[in-house]
């Protein structure tokens, strides 16, 4: 049975990731020492990242720290023991994570803090997930900081950082797209910014209405479904592919960065997932590698433009990850001597 915390459940959590496309409109305390964990101390021994900062901070551990209001602090995921520390030093209680990967929720008890996992896709999110992390920080809040991360802490975490700000009423929405710029937010991801944009503050009866726990850890339903998805993505690229890497004219829906990032997301996910790790290590190793492509697919569509050579190196980019599926495939999905995943 998985472990819940008090603060917060959604039935759509479960629907989030494995949706793939999320969309927006554009329009009470918990114990100080979690479960399992120890008691918190009080000393704060790390400074935060403040509102007046205009560049991410570094840390041991943890990257990309943005501040997008006193107590609410948006990065990375934290790396190894140091991170958990640090965000332990800078006073923080509760972890919650946006990411598609399991937290490590573990570690995170070991040192004093608790973890409410909440996917979200690079699209955006819905209004009721908008509730329930809305939900989910005010109550943290309530007993100390709050860490929100994705995996790399530029776009999905900074896009929920900025709408609960907004849906709490502690920024208007244009500080908190002034501050996903801080973190590096790129202007691709349309619609993180129009979920930051369009967060009005809510009610507190509205805000009671999510529920009031969330589990620790969520993890994907399994490794068929995950290769369903990866292949869902894969027709969509080829979409945008067709359309030189731009949003195509009859799927207004797909933007070319968010479904590479997504695509990205469903390799790292699976290669840590336990069917992976029940396999040669070859398995992982060739979906670590499609996950390094399809980043760096992420990273040129981010970044670049989409003239004609920026087009051409997107669809090489696109090309090799497929090569990789290709020969991932033949090893391990198409050999008859493989014994189908479950």
């Amino acid at each position: 049975m998985k472990r819940v915390v008090r603060l917060a459940l959604g039935a759509a959590m479960i629907g989030g990731l494995a949706g793939g496309v999320w969309s927006c409109s554009g329009s009470g305390g918990a114990s100080a020492t979690p479960p399992g964990g120890k008691p918190r101390e009080t000393a704060v021994t790390v400074a935060a990242p403040t509102m007046a900062d205009q560049k991410p901070r570094e840390y041991p551990g943890i990257h990309n720290a943005v501040a997008y209001h006193e107590g609410l602090v948006s990065g990375s995921a934290p790396e190894g023991e140091e991170g958990f520390e640090t965000l332990r030093a800078m006073g923080v209680r509760t972890i919650i994570s946006v990411d598609g990967a399991e937290p490590e929720a573990a570690t995170a008890r070991a040192h004093g803090m608790r973890y409410i996992h909440l996917p979200i896709g690079y699209n955006g999110f819905t209004e009721e997930r908008r509730v329930e992390l809305a939900r989910a920080t005010r109550d943290a809040m309530a007993d100390g900081p709050v860490y929100i991360h994705c995996h790399h802490g530029k776009h999905r975490s900074a896009g929920a950082a900025a709408a609960v700000a907004a849906s709490l009423g502690l920024e208007t929405p244009d500080t908190g797209v002034e501050r996903m710029r801080v973190s590096g937010t790129a202007p691709n991801y349309k619609g993180l910014y129009a979920c930051a944009a369009g967060a009005t503050a809510l009610s507190a009866a509205t805000i009671d209405s999510a529920p009031a726990e969330y589990p620790e850890v969520w993890a994907p339903s399994g490794y068929v479904k995950g290769m369903v998805e990866i292949d869902e993505v894969f027709e969509r690229l080829k979409e945008i592919e067709k359309a030189g890497w731009n949003t195509p004219a009859d799927h207004p829906d797909l933007v070319p960065v968010a479904e590479a990032g997504r695509l990205a997301d469903l390799f790292r996910v699976l290669a840590a997932g336990e069917y992976v790790k029940r396999k040669p290590a070859g398995l992982g190793e060739m979906m670590r590698q499609a996950q390094d492509e399809a980043q760096r697919l992420e990273d040129r569509l981010a970044v670049n433009g989409t003239d004609g050579t920026d087009a051409a190196a997107a669809g090489s980019l696109f090309r090799m990850v497929a090569a990789s599926c290709r020969d991932c495939h033949a090893k391990w999905r198409d050999a008859p001597t493989q014994s189908a995943p479950k």
